[in-house]
């Protein structure tokens, strides 16, 4: 009895003329921000919809042949869809990819490597081709993230397993920066590898080119703290927990650029090849990045006459 009288006091004492002119007052700034907010929302799940309509034929044909290839396709066109959309996304030197046999992909990496993401799904829709990635093992950790790892065929990755991947005829994809990179790399975009060469031992064993991949703007698109790179590089190097804070998920431009393939050549070590590699990428990065990054500068970029 005590609560239900209680609440008859408390809404004996709800003063709803109060109320009303609060919500009179402020109605017309909720309208002012609220209802254009949905409006862009609407527009652009609806532009996603529609992208994913024209491909529809490609996703019958595939689930007809295989259902995971049918899966893997279906989430690749939503994944294709965002990026042309959120972030005007493009692809140059795709040409460099090969239409069959094996190569290494060996690229920079952002603090979430979305662009990984997008190439990945460009080349399934584009080439047909998966490409087998790498990843740190904490993402095998995940809850209910068992099932995407195996369809997209992600894996930890040791050189004995890399090699053999690419001595089936498959695409491998490798950042030797990994979360490290991506966690504790600033706006200058500078490679972090920490003389890190396995990547070579795998091309030079397996006898397959190196392919050096940059995404543009990539540390626009997610960032992480100052303050927190400085205190938690410790942390992370006791104990491989990616704890780092990230922000972001700015509408940015990104664009992903595939260097011109590097052959292992006889003789040469795999510190010796990595180097060559390291340096090709960051040749990319001088040619084709504005440093340090500014995510303003970067979501100019997406009108043409900005670039």
């Amino acid at each position: 009895m005590d609560t239900i009288t209680n609440f008859i006091h408390y809404v004996d004492s709800f003063d709803i003329d109060y109320i009303s002119w609060v919500l009179w007052v402020f109605y017309p700034i909720l309208l002012t921000f609220l209802l254009p907010a949905f409006i862009g929302l609407f527009l652009y799940l609806s532009a996603l919809m529609l992208f994913i309509y024209k491909q529809r034929m490609k996703l019958k044909a595939a689930y007809d042949h295989d259902f995971w290839d049918g899966a893997r396709k279906t989430l690749s066109v939503f994944w294709t869809a965002q990026a042309k959309i959120w972030h005007g996304y493009e692809v140059e030197g795709l040409q460099h990819i090969p239409d069959q046999g094996p190569a290494l992909i060996i690229y920079y990496h952002g603090v979430l490597p979305v662009d990984l993401y997008y190439v990945t799904t460009s080349i399934i829709l584009e080439k047909n081709r998966l490409i087998h990635l790498v990843g740190d093992k904490f993402l095998f950790h995940i809850p209910g993230w068992q099932t995407m790892m195996e369809v997209f065929n992600v894996t930890p990755g040791t050189v004995s397993s890399c090699i053999d991947v690419l001595k089936n005829g498959h695409l491998l994809s490798i950042s030797p920066g990994g979360v490290r990179e991506g966690l504790f790399g600033d706006e200058n975009y500078s490679i972090i590898w920490n003389k890190r060469c396995g990547f070579a031992k795998v091309a030079i064993q397996a006898n397959v080119p190196i392919i050096p991949m940059f995404t543009v703007n990539i540390r626009e698109a997610f960032r992480t703290p100052g303050w927190a790179r400085a205190w938690l590089r410790g942390i992370y190097e006791r104990t491989r927990l990616p704890i780092v804070p990230i922000y972001g998920f700015f509408p940015v431009k990104l664009k992903t650029i595939f260097g011109e393939p590097i052959l292992p050549v006889p003789n040469t070590s795999p510190e010796e090849l990595a180097e060559k590699v390291k340096a090709a990428i960051e040749s990319l990065i001088r040619k084709h990045q504005k440093c340090p990054g500014s995510i303003l500068r970067a979501l100019l970029e997406r009108l043409p006459f900005f670039r």
